[in-house]
């Protein structure tokens, strides 16, 4: 059972080089997504690393945009093309921190082989707030002067947008544990609907929506357990997930979850080393 890690990454090397060590196994493999805003210098003695691979073709990542799926999609290509025989795909952030030893991740899997883990609702009907994320036009993908201007324009001018391939959407978080069957799908998929692509790019946040939807609206709909494996402590009416820290060491070991997020080096420096010393047997 091959796991291929991709995380994506735009800061703190030091911590990104404490998961990478977290998350070492003989058959786990990194894949590094550095934002493109960023000069990859710094992370560059990750590399030294084994079983660490740099995907090269990085992109500008901008909060809610499409760039975010892009980076994941050419996270999920490079895999593809690596030549590694890969079973399963976890996507995660540099601010993520595993809840299992490697092992008994890669136990999980095996017995779980060609489930795909994911948190999904029905849009329409469960999580309805997401809905003008997908009836309205967004920009947010786009850098051009008076581009808002524009927008508020496009919504007031423009009929609502309809799902594109008479999608069902759903989706909830972006992270998730995909079989490589699942990433091949994803792959084919979009570059075969270049009209997806485009009504995705218009979207508002579209990470949170667009895998799940594929997958849900394929014959892999029954693959799909409706549980992402990780840990998010959120605070209503916050738009972030809150930092760990030791205080919440408790629930994390209660959760039964294979990661956890979010981390910071400054404010979870002691949760992580509990994390260490009681599940992973690092010193």
């Amino acid at each position: 059972m091959k796991i291929a890690h991709l995380i994506l990454a735009h800061s703190e090397p030091g911590q990104l080089a404490r998961l990478i060590r977290a998350l070492e196994h003989p058959d786990a493999y990194i894949f590094l997504h550095i934002d493109a805003k960023k000069t990859l210098d710094p992370f560059l003695f990750l590399s030294t690393q084994e079983r660490v691979h740099f995907v090269n073709d990085r992109i500008k990542v901008g909060w809610g945009a499409y760039s975010i799926v892009q980076a994941t999609i050419n996270g999920f290509r490079a895999i593809a093309n690596s030549g590694l025989d890969i079973d399963y795909v976890n996507l995660l952030s540099g601010s993520d921190y595993p809840l299992k030893d490697p092992s008994e991740m890669n136990r999980f899997f095996q017995e779980h082989q060609g489930q795909n883990f994911m948190h999904y609702e029905l849009v329409m009907e469960e999580w309805k707030e997401a809905i003008p994320r997908l009836t309205a036009y967004h920009l947010t993908n786009y850098s051009f002067p008076g581009k808002y201007f524009v927008q508020k324009w496009m919504n007031r001018i423009l009929p609502a947008r309809q799902m594109p391939d008479h999608l069902i959407p759903v989706g909830r978080s972006q992270w998730m544990s995909l079989t490589m069957d699942a990433v091949r799908y994803i792959l084919q998929y979009l570059d075969t609907h270049p009209e997806v692509v485009r009504f995705f790019k218009h979207t508002w946040a579209p990470d949170e929506i667009i895998f799940q939807t594929i997958l849900y609206n394929s014959n892999m709909k029954a693959s799909m357990v409706n549980s992402n494996l990780r840990y998010t402590k959120w605070l209503e009416g916050k738009a972030s997930p809150e930092i760990l820290t030791k205080n919440d060491l408790e629930d994390l070991l209660n959760s039964g979850a294979f990661f956890a997020r979010k981390m910071d080096p400054s404010k979870s420096s002691g949760l992580l080393d509990r994390l260490d010393r009681q599940i992973l047997n690092l010193t």
